[in-house]
């Protein structure tokens, strides 16, 4: 049962690793199949070293296990939230990568500050609120997790920054598939890095809206010219 889409989810969650995302069994990705309604996810707390495409896990969108012996993800209801509420993401990563955990632990927003972050993001990455004590230690804290999200994105376009770092935690990332999702979790975490030493270096450092937007455009939208038709 959808063994090509758990091999891509397999793979996925290996790339964290080779981009230094993760360490040990940190992070997980995890896609989706919108034709069945089903969610094909890392199973929890297994090694990298020794997972196989065979021990992801399928879900329904009410968290149910349809195929697998192992136990998904402990951020599984996260990632079913985010699907519910944001129906063009094929795929969504989280991981706990080192600056732009510094930047949830900080409680900051990412601030967009130049055209690397403006070709992928076109606001500043947002950093959740904090979570209320009865979302913490309530019986749904995974799913409170992804309701902050939600909430983070009221007023934002989650296909314009498909980003979030949630307060005191880290990053999710979303995309079209899981390698997408992965492709942003990369370059969230790049873009974290070069906004903490360029604030380091000034703290008042901004960039042009007009910049931000053109450089946004040139990816993304219907007069986006960059790369081969």
């Amino acid at each position: 049962m959808l063994q090509e889409l758990k091999e891509d989810v397999f793979r996925a969650n290996i790339e964290l690793v080779k981009h230094g995302l993760v360490i040990f069994t940190w992070g997980n990705v995890s896609a989706i199949c919108r034709s069945q309604g089903l969610v094909v996810i890392k199973p929890s707390g297994v090694s990298y070293d020794t997972m196989t495409a065979n021990d992801m896990v399928i879900i329904d969108l009410d968290g149910k296990i349809v195929d697998g012996k192992l136990k998904p993800s402990s951020d599984t209801p996260t990632h079913l939230a985010l699907y519910k509420a944001f129906p063009n993401i094929g795929g969504v990563v989280h991981t706990h990568s080192t600056y732009a955990t510094a930047w949830a632990q900080a409680g900051r927003d990412i601030p967009n500050i130049g055209t690397t972050h403006s070709d992928y993001f076109k606001e500043a990455i947002p950093c959740t609120r904090a979570m209320t004590q009865d979302e913490i230690m309530g019986n749904a804290y995974e799913l409170e997790t992804g309701n902050v999200i939600i909430e983070t994105f009221r007023e934002m376009n989650p296909d314009y920054t498909p980003g979030v770092i949630v307060n005191n935690h880290g990053p999710f990332t979303w995309g079209k598939d899981a390698f997408d999702a992965i492709h942003n979790s990369v370059v969230l975490e790049q873009i974290a890095k070069m906004a903490a030493i360029s604030m380091s270096v000034n703290p008042k450092s901004g960039m042009n809206k007009h910049l931000i937007e053109k450089h946004f455009s040139r990816k993304h939208g219907p007069n986006s010219y960059y790369g081969q038709k």
